[in-house]
């Protein structure tokens, strides 16, 4: 079996490779970045790819669907210090093979690294990480609505906040509208007060 081992930390693929390849079934490749992937790919054949979620040249996950282009049937997974649940569902829904954590021991590693390579998925969400939340009326909102609820709650005009956000004026009417519908305001006033209420800084 040959695996493709990409991370930029010299001493964490060093010592992967070493110990993937302990049992001698498993012959390992490692390069430091995405560029070296993609050329590794393009003149040799692996049975599975692993790709550092955070090396040079992966730009978040288009790293795995470049990869992906280049390795046809074989499967690609991600692997990462970064232990987040929607990381890996995210993964998974790009078409990767299995999220990784870096925190798996030898044997459980060399496991996923099997079950992929048979056809299998790879992701232990019982160990990842559920994303951030604060159980509050506010979890529905996204970035922009909380940057424009923080406006309102410092008792800004749309025009203001549209200049401290560089945005069109209209976009923020249309902000304040959807996280108004989201929290049930009537009204700036009630947004903001809901806003105080739920601890918005």
């Amino acid at each position: 079996m040959r695996l493709l081992l990409a991370d930029d930390h010299d001493l964490f693929r060093e010592a992967i490779a070493a110990m993937v390849s302990a049992d001698g079934s498993i012959g390992v490749v490692s390069v430091a970045d995405l560029a070296g992937v993609l050329q590794k790919l393009a003149e040799e054949r692996f049975d599975i790819v692993l790709l550092d979620y955070q090396m040079p040249g992966m730009k978040g996950l288009e790293g795995l669907e470049k990869a992906r282009a280049l390795a046809g049937q074989t499967p690609v997974a991600v692997i990462s210090g970064t232990t987040r649940r929607d990381l890996a569902e995210e993964v998974l829904a790009r078409g990767g093979a299995g999220f990784v954590p870096k925190t798996l021991g030898v044997k459980a590693m060399i496991a996923a690294v099997r079950l992929m390579v048979e056809g299998g998925t790879f992701a232990p969400m019982a160990m990842l990480d559920a994303p951030p939340g604060t159980g509050s009326v506010l979890d529905d909102l996204t970035r922009r609505e909380m940057d424009v609820l923080r406006g309102i709650r410092e008792g800004k005009s749309n025009k203001e906040i549209a200049r401290d956000l560089e945005v069109q004026e209209v976009t923020i009417k249309l902000h304040v509208k959807t996280l108004s519908r989201k929290l049930g305001a009537r009204n700036r006033t009630h947004a903001a007060m809901i806003a105080r209420d739920a601890g918005l800084q």
